[in-house]
């Protein structure tokens, strides 16, 4: 799964920007993160057709990157992450980004990023739904 990363001024009516260059290229927003500190933003979002998204982002003025995300499958319980989590720890893999996309029937779907794909794939093989190499 890919993961895009849009670098953005703290401003009124950011957001509205954004998923309008999208729309008016027809991309969809899968799943989208924002977080602003002091004068700039970041947004982080899955879309349905990247290399459009991309454009579309680039073509608007927007500094947008997309990277290689892993997507695994935890149990909705207390705990699931932080088992997840400690695997990356132990193996001394930086976690760059993570988000839970959903929660439904028993099972939480998370998106992660990590400083060493490669390796954290292997980390999570169990509970591995996309690979991030796609």
């Amino acid at each position: 799964m890919k993961e895009i990363t849009v670098v953005v001024d703290n401003r009124a009516g950011m957001l509205a920007d954004l998923s309008e260059a999208l729309a008016a290229r027809g991309v969809n927003i899968e799943s989208i993160d924002g977080e602003a500190a002091a004068t700039r933003g970041i947004i982080r979002l899955t879309v349905d057709n990247y290399d459009e998204a991309l454009s579309a982002l680039r073509d608007g003025g927007f500094r947008a990157i997309s990277e290689d995300a892993l997507l695994i499958r935890l149990k909705d319980e207390s705990g699931a992450l932080a088992r997840a989590a400690a695997r990356f720890r132990d193996a001394g893999i930086n976690i760059r980004s993570l988000r839970i996309l959903r929660r439904e029937g028993g099972f939480a779907l998370v998106t992660l990023v990590t400083e060493n794909n490669e390796a954290a794939r292997d980390l999570v093989f169990d509970v591995l739904v996309s690979g991030g190499k796609e």
